[in-house]
């Protein structure tokens, strides 16, 4: 597998470098991915937690304006 590519942009001489990443540079980058990956995931999970405590209020028969105060 190919690693991603990096441009690389010296300003004084305008000179753009592309360039894979090197193996420190990939590590991190995957580290990161991971981390991205893992917050969408613990927000998937709580997003779906507050549906069903909030479904679950609804059945008690709390009103939407009920839901709003309680901050739902």
């Amino acid at each position: 597998m190919t690693k991603p590519i990096i441009l690389e942009h010296n300003v004084e001489t305008n000179e753009v470098i592309e360039r894979e990443m090197t193996n420190a540079e990939y590590a991190e980058y995957q580290k990161q991915q991971e981390a991205i990956a893992k917050g969408a995931e613990l927000q998937a999970e709580a997003e779906a937690k507050k549906l069903a405590a909030t479904a679950k209020l609804e059945a008690l028969g709390l009103t939407a304006d009920d839901l709003k105060a309680l901050g739902f």
